[in-house]
């Protein structure tokens, strides 16, 4: 029995170390990389948005563990140069607020970052997302079709799959793995750990030099945030099930963007069926391009953009 103790006694300490540790590692994060926008109150919700450019509104959404950063690497700043670009923290995410304790759904995020936007005088944007916000793209079109002038799904995850949700975010999902585990990822992990993540997100690219200082990791490795986006990973395939049925409702120019070497949302499991779902869309296949063609592949997606504006008639 006295084993016993000693060993829930240093497990208790290990805990105690992580949580000062993890609040410590979350503060530097966010004190080297703060909200590079301006926080929108929608009704009571905070809503991070980085606004740039003059021209027609277009709205960009990040997708899984992302945020403005993401964004604003590459494709925002060329877009800026005809558009007005908002970009959005998902919420839960960034610096964006988090509201529904069992995760917030596609169908909601969409309804707040369509207000957000509303309150930014875009009232009805091109709408762009990737992976993740591809999918709230999707229910934006589909729930708020008056708010909507075109749409681009960059990799979208769009098509029920059969493969179950990784086992990380399974755990971090719950609120034992909040307590428990997630704490002493954000304090132990380290840096080049995070590094070697982001390639792997990126194959078969890298991560092109400069974009982990601009992005910073350490903002998707707070305990909030991996649990806020483990919830909402976990909640998307029913979310998408329910949602798919409507995409056929979709009356707004469409340009889908998706790289042909993309092992995270597969072309063709997921864009070349969302093709014949929805009426006139139109698929532009990256070669060799994986799962982040808003970064690498940024002229593209840019270009992409400017085909819906000009099929939506504002250019």
């Amino acid at each position: 029995m006295r084993v016993g103790v000693i060993v829930l006694t240093l497990l208790v300490l290990l805990w105690a170390v992580a949580v000062w540790r993890a609040s410590r590692n979350e503060a530097r994060a966010e004190s080297a990389f703060p909200p590079e926008g301006r926080i929108v109150d929608v009704d009571g919700l905070a809503v991070h948005a980085v606004v740039m450019g003059k021209g027609p509104d277009v709205v960009l959404i990040h997708g899984s563990s992302g945020n403005t950063r993401d964004m604003t690497f590459a494709l925002a700043p060329i877009l800026a140069k005809r558009f007005r670009v908002i970009a959005f923290d998902r919420p839960g995410l960034g610096y964006s607020s988090g509201f529904n304790p069992d995760g917030e759904t596609i169908v909601q995020q969409a309804e707040i970052l369509q207000e957000a936007a509303a309150l930014l005088g875009a009232e009805k944007p091109i709408v762009a997302g990737q992976s993740y916000g591809g999918s709230v793209a999707l229910a934006w079109a589909v729930t708020r079709p008056d708010n909507i002038s075109g749409l681009v799904l960059i990799a979208p995850a769009a098509i029920p799959w059969e493969t179950p949700l990784d086992r990380f975010n399974a755990l971090a999902s719950t609120t034992a793995g909040r307590i428990a585990a997630l704490p002493l990822i954000t304090a132990f992990v380290p840096d080049w750990y995070v590094s070697k993540a982001l390639d792997q997100v990126f194959a078969p690219q890298s991560a092109p030099e400069g974009y982990a200082s601009h992005f910073g990791p350490g903002l998707s490795i707070r305990r909030s945030s991996m649990h806020a986006n483990a919830k909402q990973r976990a909640n998307l395939l029913e979310e998408v099930r329910a949602l798919q049925p409507r995409y056929k409702e979709i009356d707004v120019p469409t340009e889908i963007v998706h790289g042909t070497a993309d092992d995270t949302v597969g072309l063709g499991w997921h864009s070349h069926r969302l093709i014949d779902e929805i009426p006139g869309a139109e698929l532009i296949e990256l070669q060799g391009i994986g799962h982040m063609p808003q970064v690498v592949a940024a002229p593209e997606v840019a270009a992409a953009i400017e085909r819906a504006a000009q099929r939506a008639g504002l250019r």
